[in-house]
């Protein structure tokens, strides 16, 4: 069974003038695709269409088979899909622990912090530092965790590095790479750092002006990165694989 599956679909923030068109991506349990491409390219606006807080001009998204309603985010929450935001939206005055807490629905929630710790040892040591005031990766750690916690069938991670330097994004990759796996998770990042982003996920795709112009495995890519250089330049990408 497919993870999250978009099929067409053409979304935007004012009706009839999508300004992300025709997008068809399927992300399977267990599988991670990085969303690369330019600034400007479309890729959050993507991200909110997927998890429903924009609506489908054209085109569906489905999580786990089943379809997720335009402009519908309770829709997209209900089927097991879980947004981490470019801005992380974490309780600033709020502990880690609180911050985590919050999130947890059905379960208990100290075994819910636990395996959160388990995944970001360094948070178990801020587990009563106010949010506000860890550092920019271990609010990213936080808000990841937070993720976590709800037991997602779809995690969408938008801008995982922002603020990050390269070496605390080489941390936090091989988390989300595990979680994909362990929890048969469909994992999808927004991601500019492209060295470190193919070299966990599984599939790469390219948007540049609102629209996938490549995709392909990491792997692939990878061996001839001048492919995701000529399309982020708009070169033709029509080697991209079938």
């Amino acid at each position: 069974m497919t993870g999250l599956e978009c099929a067409d679909l053409s979304t935007g923030y004012i009706s009839q003038r999508p300004c992300v068109r025709h997008v068809n991506l399927t992300v399977a349990p267990g599988e991670v695709l990085c969303i690369l491409g330019p600034n400007g390219s479309g890729k959050t606006t993507l991200l909110l269409a997927l998890s429903g807080l924009l609506p489908q001009f054209d085109g569906q998204v489905r999580v786990g088979g089943h379809a997720i309603g335009s402009g519908r985010p309770r829709d997209a929450v209900r089927s097991g899909l879980v947004l981490v935001p470019d801005d992380r939206s974490l309780f600033r005055k709020l502990t880690v622990e609180q911050n985590l807490k919050l999130a947890v629905r059905g379960r208990s929630k100290s075994e819910a912090v636990a395996e959160v710790y388990a995944y970001f040892p360094a948070l178990a040591k801020r587990g009563k530092v106010a949010a506000g005031r860890l550092s920019g990766g271990e609010q990213q750690m936080l808000a990841i965790g937070r993720a976590i916690v709800q037991r997602p069938k779809v995690l969408l991670i938008d801008e995982l590095s922002m603020g990050l330097a390269p070496v605390i994004v080489s941390e936090i990759l091989p988390v989300l790479r595990t979680l994909a796996e362990q929890q048969q998770m469909a994992v999808v990042i927004v991601e500019q750092h492209v060295h470190l982003a193919l070299g966990m996920a599984d599939r790469a795709a390219v948007l540049v002006h609102g629209e996938v112009v490549l995709e392909d495995s990491a792997a692939a890519l990878r061996a001839d990165p001048a492919r995701v250089e000529r399309a982020y330049l708009g070169a033709d990408a029509s080697a991209q694989a079938s």
